[in-house]
């Protein structure tokens, strides 16, 4: 049994132009919450994370509300296998 846990994360709302890829980063650092996120076609932002189940509880807290400016509609979740990310990254592509 591992100590860490995979999450992909889909984020719907106002979440592009509002600096959630780069604040979510910052948590993510935070929280030692490795990964990545990216801006989606379809105006969602979609990450996948992984860390431990205490923090990983923290940070979904953290993506279901955003940054200030954003406006979180919903979020979807799904355990999935690890990948052993050794950083969380912003993908801008």
């Amino acid at each position: 049994m591992s100590d860490k846990q995979h999450i992909n994360i889909r984020v719907y709302g106002r979440v592009q132009g509002v600096y959630y890829r780069d604040s979510t980063k910052a948590v993510a650092d935070q929280l030692s919450i490795t990964g990545f996120i990216r801006n989606e076609e379809d105006g969602s932002v979609y990450l996948e994370a992984e860390g431990a189940p205490f923090m990983m509880e923290q940070f979904l807290e953290w993506c279901a509300e955003g940054p200030e400016r954003a406006n979180v509609e919903r979020l979807e979740q799904e355990e999935a296998a690890l990948q052993n990310f050794t950083n969380f990254v912003v993908r801008r592509s």
